[in-house]
C-alpha cells in the first residue's frame, strides 16, 4: 500500500485529528459535511483530490478549534517492527534556552525549525504575557520574536511559568533591565530536589541578590564594580552556564566562566550570542571567555542544532523492537560515548560521513541500527558532564539493558527520583530492582507484555515506557502523556510512519 492510497490518506487525517484532540463533529462542521462523511474519509472509503486534502489540512490546523479534552492518552499495539529512516528534530533544551536568550535582543530574532512542543509553548505563553510579539510563519517552520522596549512582568502568565523550570533562565537577561523583579518558582519534571543555588552564586557577580519566599524568587540588582569578572561555577550545569552567558552578554567587559558546561544547548546559546555581536572564546570547553556589549539590537536568524536526546530515543526504539532503522541528522559529537557503550554491549550500527547542521557548526551523521543480540554492559552505566554520557540519555539504557543478556547496573547520581520512575518498566515485564534512590539493577532479556499505565511525572522515564510498549505483546495504554509532549513533537505519528501502531485518544 502506498502513501497515496485513500486508506493511507484517511489514516493520516484521522491521526492528525486525534493528535489535536478534535472530535469528528468539530472537523465536520468546519468542512460543512456530515460526521458520517468524515468517517468515510478517515476509513479511506472516499477518493480525495488535492484541493480537498488541502481544505481538510487547513481545517485540522484551525486555531479556533479547541481540543475536546485536556488529557491526552496513547494506545500502543505491539509487538512491532520499525523500518525506514527518520530525521532527528531540533533540540528541546536549545529551543527553550534560545527563547529565554531572545530577551537580550531589542531587534528581531528569528528561530528556524524550532521544536513545537509543550515546553516551548509554555515559555512562549510567558513571553507573550510580558509583551513579546511572537509570530509563527504560515508553515510553522520559523518563529519570530520581537520584544518591547519595556517588559511587563506584572502581566506574566504565572500558571505557564510554574509549569516549566526553564523560566529560571530569565534571571540572566532581566538583571540588566530592572532594578527589582519577581519570578515564580520553576516547575517541570518531578525529579527530586534540583537546587538553584549555583545560579544565585554565579549571578551575584553581576549584582543579583535573590530571596525565595512564598513561591516566588524576589530579585534585586545592586551596582557592581567594573573589570574582568572571574566566575567559577560550583556545578557544571547546563542552565546555570546559560544563565551566566546571558548575564555576561550585556556586561560591557570580560567575564571568564570556569567549570562551564560545554553541552550542546550551551553551544547553541553561544552561537546565538555571537550572532548578536558578543565575543566568546572557548566554545565547547569548560572555560568560556565572554566579551559583552552595552546594548543588543540586531536582526538575526538562527537554527538550533539537532537533539541528541531524541536521537538516543530513536536508537532505543530500534533496539527494543529489534529493527533496522536509520536515524538521520544525528549530532554525533554528543552521542559518541553512548554509541561506544552500545557497541560494547553488542549493538551493530553504521555511521555515514559527517555533514554540517543548519547552524554550520554542529557535526551530523546518519546512524543505521541493525537487529543485534545484546549482552549486559561490563561496567556500570552512569552519566557525566559532556563529553560523558548525557544525563538525559541515561534512562534509555534501562530499556536497552532490559533487552540485553545479563545484569546491568545503572547509576543516576544526579536525580533522586528518576531511577524510581524507571521501576514502572516492571509493569511491562522488565526485571528491575532499586538498590537506592540513585541505583537500579536491570536483568535481561525481557519478554515485554502489555499493560495500562499512567505516565510518571518525568519526561524521559515516560518515553521509556512508550518505547518498551512498542515491543510488548498486546495493547498497552499510556494515560496522561502530557509529559511526553513537553519534549517530543508529534512522536506518535512519527513512529507510525516507521511501522508502529500508536493511537492518540482523549477521554
Amino acid at each position: 500500500m502506498t502513501q497515496n492510497t485513500p486508506a493511507s490518506v484517511g489514516r493520516l487525517i484521522r491521526d492528525a485529528r486525534m493528535q489535536r484532540g478534535l472530535s469528528p463533529e468539530q472537523v465536520a462542521e468546519v468542512l460543512d459535511i456530515a460526521p458520517a462523511d468524515l468517517a468515510q474519509i478517515e476509513r479511506g472509503a472516499l477518493d480525495l483530490d488535492l484541493d480537498r486534502v488541502a481544505q481538510i489540512a487547513d481545517a485540522l490546523q484551525n486555531p479556533a478549534l479547541a481540543p475536546t479534552s485536556g488529557t491526552m492518552h496513547m494506545r500502543v499495539k505491539g509487538p512491532t517492527k520499525l523500518s525506514g529512516s527518520i530525521d532527528v528534530r531540533s533540540s528541546k533544551n536549545a529551543a527553550v534556552a534560545l527563547l529565554c536568550a531572545s530577551l537580550l535582543n531589542k531587534g528581531r530574532t528569528v528561530l528556524e525549525g524550532i521544536a513545537r512542543i509543550e515546553e516551548v509553548n509554555r515559555i512562549l505563553e510567558v513571553l507573550r504575557s510580558i509583551g513579546v510579539k511572537v509570530t509563527w510563519s504560515d508553515d510553522r517552520s520559523e518563529l519570530e520574536l520581537v520584544r518591547p522596549e519595556v517588559l511587563d512582568l506584572a502581566a506574566m502568565d504565572v500558571d505557564a511559568a510554574r509549569r516549566t523550570r526553564s523560566v529560571i533562565m530569565f534571571l540572566g537577561p532581566l538583571l540588566h533591565m530592572l532594578p527589582e523583579f519577581e519570578l515564580p518558582y520553576a516547575g517541570g519534571c518531578n525529579l527530586g530536589t534540583r537546587t538553584v543555588t549555583p545560579h544565585l552564586q554565579a549571578l551575584q557577580y553581576f549584582g543579583l541578590d535573590v530571596k525565595a519566599t512564598d513561591g516566588w524568587y524576589h530579585a534585586a540588582v545592586r551596582e557592581t564594580t567594573s573589570g574582568v569578572r572571574h566566575i567559577t561555577l560550583t556545578e557544571r550545569g547546563d542552565t546555570v552556564t546559560e544563565n551566566v552567558l546571558m548575564a555576561a552578554a550585556l556586561y560591557p567587559g570580560t567575564t571568564v566562566i570556569r567549570n562551564a558546561s560545554p553541552n550542546y544547548m550551551v553551544q547553541d546559546v553561544c552561537f546565538f550570542l555571537e550572532s548578536l555581536g558578543v565575543t566568546i572564546d572557548g566554545i565547547g570547553s569548560t572555560t568560556l571567555r565572554v566579551t559583552g556589549v552595552e546594548r543588543i539590537e540586531a536582526d538575526v536568524r538562527v537554527a538550533p542544532s539537532e537533539d541528541p536526546i531524541e536521537a538516543m530515543s530513536l536508537i532505543t526504539a530500534a533496539v527494543v523492537t529489534k529493527s533496522e532503522l536509520t536515524i538521520r541528522r544525528s549530532p554525533i559529537e554528543f552521542l559518541e560515548i553512548e554509541l561506544a557503550i552500545l557497541e560494547d554491549m553488542g549493538l551493530r550500527y553504521e555511521l555515514s560521513e559527517e555533514y554540517a547542521a543548519a547552524n554550520g557548526r554542529t557535526r551530523l551523521v546518519d546512524i543505521t541500527v541493525y537487529p543485534s543480540n545484546l549482552h549486559a554492559a561490563q561496567d556500570k552505566i552512569h552519566p557525566m558532564p559532556f563529553p560523558g554520557l548525557n544525563i538525559d540519555n541515561l534512562p534509555f539504557f534501562a530499556v536497552i539493558a532490559a533487552e540485553a543478556e545479563g545484569r546491568t547496573l545503572i547509576h543516576d547520581w544526579v536525580y533522586e527520583n528518576r531511577a524510581i520512575h524507571l521501576l514502572d518498566l516492571n509493569k511491562l515485564g522488565a526485571n528491575t530492582q532499586l538498590l537506592d534512590p540513585h541505583r537500579l539493577v536491570v536483568d535481561g532479556p525481557t519478554r515485554w507484555r502489555s499493560q495500562e499505565l499512567v505516565c510518571p511525572p518525568a519526561l524521559r522515564p515516560a518515553v521509556c515506557l512508550l518505547l518498551a510498549s512498542l515491543a510488548a505483546r498486546g495493547v498497552t495504554v499510556l494515560r496522561d502523556v502530557y509529559v511526553i509532549n513537553r519534549g517530543y513533537e508529534d512522536l506518535a505519528n512519527r513512529l507510525n510512519k516507521l511501522g508502529a501502531d500508536v493511537q492518540v485518544f482523549f477521554d
